[in-house]
């Protein structure tokens, strides 16, 4: 599935799908990373992953839930939620006791049980917020 999600990244709506399709095509995640994909029958309803690392240079914050997308056409299904959760499944899995990710959204990723520890300008110029979810 690795070509296929890389292309539907490449050409989904959302601008920071490109950036995952190169990352994709040019093998930039070793180890544990992943790419995790959301279908429906056979088609492609959004994906995440989990990284080392995310778009906020020099911080010591890992592992990351990033790229997270849902195809405009299964929003409203709570399909966010089960990305996430299946990727904090597989991150306890790997022995890790907590998880980051890094939003500019408001009050979307606390009802998911994150919370905001730290905000850092972006290498775009823009504030996010780098948000943490503890796992028991």
């Amino acid at each position: 599935e690795w070509p296929r999600v890389a292309e539907y990244a490449q050409n989904c709506s959302w601008r920071a799908g490109k950036a995952l399709a190169d990352d994709m095509l040019h093998n930039r995640f070793t180890d544990w990373e992943r790419v995790i994909m959301a279908a429906e029958e056979d088609s492609i309803a959004g994906y995440c992953t989990v990284a080392k690392t995310d778009c906020i240079p020099h911080v010591t914050y890992s592992p990351y839930i990033g790229f997270l997308f849902v195809d405009e056409k299964y929003r409203g299904n709570r399909l966010s939620q089960k990305l996430i959760a299946y990727a904090l499944e597989y991150l306890k899995e790997l022995g890790f006791k907590e998880a980051y990710l890094v939003s500019d959204h408001n009050n979307l990723y606390e009802k998911y049980g994150f919370e905001v520890i730290d905000k850092k300008v972006a290498p775009w110029g823009k504030e996010e917020k780098i948000y943490r979810k503890k796992m028991t």
